[in-house]
């Protein structure tokens, strides 16, 4: 009994507890990326029901999407363009590699951003295995042609 209860806190720790540092990354993600409103849409913490399964990238970037304000949806079912996923203190890089190999790219996710912070790095991993790298400078997503500067970004 005691396992199931540390798994649940190690779990809980490594997947629901968002830190000061996490939720900076995500934030400057987002107002980054808002100058490519005319074309895209950016969604925080959007919970997504794929065909691969249930999750929740840190955020979210589609082909501008039609608005229903009277209609929302809970677990929207179509896969982003770019899935972006920034390390939290507790995780392993690989629960965000496996969740790239395993939920996102199967399900049609174009390409995956894995964001550092403690090393200041961005890796964007693509369907074909590839993978870009940067940890300064202007970043440019290999699918969309967004630019996202890493000097804002670990400022």
């Amino acid at each position: 009994m005691e396992t199931n209860q540390f798994d649940f806190i190690e779990e809980y720790q490594s997947e629901d507890v968002m830190s000061l540092n996490h939720s900076r990354i995500i934030n400057r993600v987002s107002v980054a990326l808002s100058r490519y409103d005319d074309n895209y849409d950016v969604f925080p913490e959007l919970e997504l029901e794929l065909s691969t399964g249930k999750c929740k990238p840190d955020v979210a970037v589609y082909k501008n999407l039609p608005v229903d304000w009277f209609n929302d949806i809970m677990y929207f079912n179509q896969p982003p363009i770019i899935a972006i996923e920034v390390l939290s203190p507790k995780q392993a890089v690989t629960d965000l590699t496996d969740k790239a190999l395993n939920l996102y790219f199967p399900a049609g996710v174009q390409v995956v951003w894995i964001i550092i912070p403690t090393l200041r790095i961005l890796q964007a991993l693509l369907p074909d295995s590839s993978t870009q790298t940067w940890s300064s400078g202007l970043m440019t997503d290999p699918v969309t042609g967004m630019e996202l500067d890493l000097g804002y970004l670990f400022k």
